[in-house]
C-alpha cells in the first residue's frame, strides 16, 4: 500500500529523530554559483571536507552572460560568483563544469543529459526547480545553503516528511498545447499555494503519453504550485532517455538498475494524503496576465474581473485591466529557454513554427540552449538554419532572462513572452513585466509581434 515516494524516501532514511525530522541520505547533490559560496566557507570555518565528494557536482549557470563567454565576465558580482564556485570545487575536489566546457549548461538541464539523475534517486540543490530531476522517478528538491553545507558534510539532510498528493490528467492534448501548459493550468487552477506540503506524482494518460522533457517541463513548475517537488513513476520513456547517456549504468549494471527501476511504481491500493484529477480536454494554449505564475488564462480567454488579494496591483503592474482579451496584444521581448523550456524539444516547437515566417519587426528574441549538448543538437537538425532565416540567433546557454542575474535583462515597462518559469514582478529586470507561455505561444508572437494563439500557425 505504498507510494512511490514512500518507496523512494523509506530506502534513504538513515534514522528518524524522536518527535523531530528524519536524517535523510543523499544520492546527488548539485552546487551553482549562487547557494554555494557560504556553504563551502562553513565547512572551511569548522575545517570540514566533503564526505562524499564524487556525489557532487558543480555548475555556473545564474550568472554566465549568454554572449562572448570565452571573454572575462563584464559584471563584477557575477564574475567574482563564477569564480569562487570554480576556486571552491578545486580546493574541495569536486567535479566542476565550467563555462565553455562542452558539459556546461543549465544544472537542470545538464544533470537529466548526462545522466546524472537517475530514477529512485534523491537528489538536491540549492535551487527551487530541483524539482525538475523529479521527472526521471526521483526524489528532488530545493534546498537551502545551510542545508547544502549539510549535505556536503555527511552526505545526509534533516527533513520532515511531506505528505502525498496525487495528480491525474485524463484525457489526450489537444493540439498546440504542451506540458507547458498544462503546468500552467495546473496552477490556476488550485494556485500556488495549493500543493504547499505535498510531494506531488504526476499521473494519467497524458503524463504517460509525454517525452521527458515534456515531463521534465510539468516537474520543474511544481515549486510554483507550491509543492516541495514533484515527481514521475519511471516507464519505457524514462529508460529509453537514459539509456547510452555518459553516467547511466552500462552493461549488466544497466539491465540490474531497469530491473530495480521498474519496481518503482505506487502499488495499486496506494493510498495518498490527496488527490486530484483534470480532463485534458479543458486544456488550451496558456498565458498568464499577473504576477504569479496562477493568475493565468486559456490564450482566448478574457482577464478574470477580480481575484486574489493583490490582483488589482498585480493588474497595475502589467498594464492590463480586468476583463480584457490579451490576443493581439504587442510584446516587446521574446525569451525561450531556462531550466523549464531550454531543451531541444523547445526548439524544434519553435522553429516548427517560425519556420518560412520571419521575425516581427521590433520584437528583440532571446533563444537560449539550456546547455551545449542542446546547442550541438538544434546545429546537427539544422535548426540554426531555419531560425536564422527567420531572422533569429541562438545565444550561448545558461539561465539568461529567465532571472535579472546576468546581462540578459528586459528593460521597464517592457513586455517579455517567456517560456521561463516566474512572472513576479522585477523577475526579469526592474519593471519587466513577464507573461509566462509555451515555445509555441513565444514563437507565434515572434513573428507577428503580438499575443498570437500558435493554433492559427501551426
Amino acid at each position: 500500500m505504498n507510494t512511490l515516494f514512500d518507496k523512494i524516501w523509506d530506502r534513504h532514511v538513515v534514522q528518524v529523530v524522536e518527535d523531530g525530522p528524519t536524517q535523510l541520505y543523499i544520492d546527488r547533490l548539485y552546487c551553482h554559483e549562487v547557494t554555494s559560496p557560504q556553504a563551502f566557507d562553513g565547512l572551511r570555518s569548522r575545517g570540514l571536507k566533503c564526505f562524499r565528494p564524487e556525489r557532487i557536482y558543480c555548475m555556473p549557470d545564474h550568472n554566465t552572460p549568454t554572449h562572448d563567454q570565452d571573454k572575462p565576465i563584464e559584471d563584477p558580482v557575477s564574475r567574482k560568483q563564477v569564480d569562487t564556485l570554480a576556486r571552491n570545487a578545486e580546493e574541495f575536489g569536486l567535479t566542476h563544469y565550467g563555462m565553455m566546457s562542452k558539459d556546461n549548461g543549465i544544472i537542470h538541464v545538464v544533470g537529466p543529459e548526462k545522466g546524472l539523475s537517475l530514477p529512485g534517486m534523491t537528489i538536491v540543490c540549492g535551487d527551487s526547480h530541483t524539482s525538475t530531476h523529479g521527472a526521471m522517478g526521483a526524489v528532488a528538491f530545493g534546498i537551502g545553503t545551510s542545508e547544502v553545507e549539510m549535505v556536503m558534510a555527511s552526505q545526509c539532510i534533516l527533513q520532515q516528511k511531506p505528505k502525498s498528493m496525487r495528480i491525474t490528467i485524463k484525457g489526450k492534448l489537444g493540439k498546440g498545447v504542451t506540458p507547458k501548459d498544462v503546468a500552467l493550468y495546473l496552477m490556476s487552477e488550485i494556485s500556488t499555494s495549493g500543493a504547499t506540503g505535498y510531494f506531488v506524482e504526476y499521473a494519467g494518460p497524458v503524463v504517460e503519453e509525454m517525452t521527458m522533457e515534456g515531463r521534465l517541463t510539468l516537474c520543474n513548475l511544481s515549486i510554483e504550485m507550491g509543492a516541495r517537488g514533484g515527481f514521475i513513476a519511471p516507464d519505457d520513456t524514462t529508460f529509453n532517455y537514459i539509456k547510452g547517456r555518459e553516467f547511466a549504468p552500462k552493461g549488466e549494471a544497466w539491465e540490474e538498475a531497469v530491473a530495480y527501476w521498474k519496481t518503482l511504481k505506487s502499488d495499486e491500493d496506494a493510498v495518498y494524503d490527496k488527490e486530484l484529477v483534470f480532463d485534458a480536454a479543458d486544456i488550451e494554449p496558456r498565458i498568464t496576465y499577473g504576477t504569479n505564475p496562477g493568475m493565468g488564462i486559456g490564450i482566448t480567454s478574457s482577464i478574470p474581473t477580480e481575484g486574489e488579494v493583490n490582483f488589482h496591483k498585480a493588474l497595475d503592474y502589467m498594464g492590463f485591466k480586468p476583463g480584457e482579451k490579451l490576443l493581439g496584444k504587442k510584446v516587446d521581448y521574446i525569451f525561450l529557454g531556462a531550466c523549464t523550456n531550454g531543451r531541444i524539444e523547445d526548439f524544434r516547437a519553435f522553429a516548427s513554427i517560425v519556420k518560412g515566417r520571419k521575425k516581427a519587426d521590433g520584437i528583440i528574441a532571446w533563444l537560449v540552449p539550456g546547455s551545449w549538448l542542446v546547442d550541438q543538437q538544434i546545429r546537427e537538425e539544422g535548426l540554426d538554419k531555419v531560425l536564422a532565416e527567420a531572422g533569429f540567433e541562438i545565444r550561448q546557454p545558461g539561465c539568461s532572462a529567465c532571472l535579472a542575474m546576468n546581462d540578459d535583462k528586459v528593460p521597464a515597462g517592457k513586455y517579455s513572452l517567456s517560456t521561463s518559469n516566474r512572472n513576479f514582478e522585477g523577475r526579469q529586470g526592474p519593471g519587466a513585466r513577464t507573461i509566462l507561455c509555451s515555445p509555441l505561444v513565444a514563437a507565434a508572437a515572434a513573428v507577428t509581434g503580438v499575443i498570437t494563439d500558435p493554433r492559427t500557425l501551426l
